[in-house]
């Protein structure tokens, strides 16, 4: 059997990324975001994903606090964006070395 290839701090990192994502609107805001390419409006998240803007913006404020996107204010609206390797980090969290994640 093999061992595991994550130390404390791997697995608690990972732990704390994976929490970020265990809910289903923030998935679709993750999957938004990964569509979209550029940063997207508050504004958008509401409209597509139809819930409140507080509800949206809970999410949003889980996903920033994760490290998982980034805020950008423009005026008075808010814009979010994937920081920039986050997936790359996920994968490389769960892989073990020597393996590249596809």
């Amino acid at each position: 059997m093999a061992g595991s290839s994550l130390g404390d701090r791997e697995a608690l990192e990972l732990e704390r990324l994976l929490h970020s994502l265990a809910d289903r609107h923030r998935l679709r805001i993750l999957n938004m975001l990964v569509r979209a390419g550029a940063p997207v409006c508050v504004c958008e998240f509401t409209a597509k994903l139809e819930l409140p803007q507080q509800n949206i913006s809970y999410h949003l404020k889980q996903l920033v606090a994760a490290g998982v996107i980034a805020r950008q204010r423009r005026g008075r609206y808010s814009y979010y964006a994937l920081v920039e390797g986050v997936l790359i980090q996920i994968a490389e969290l769960v892989a073990q070395p020597g393996e590249v994640p596809a």
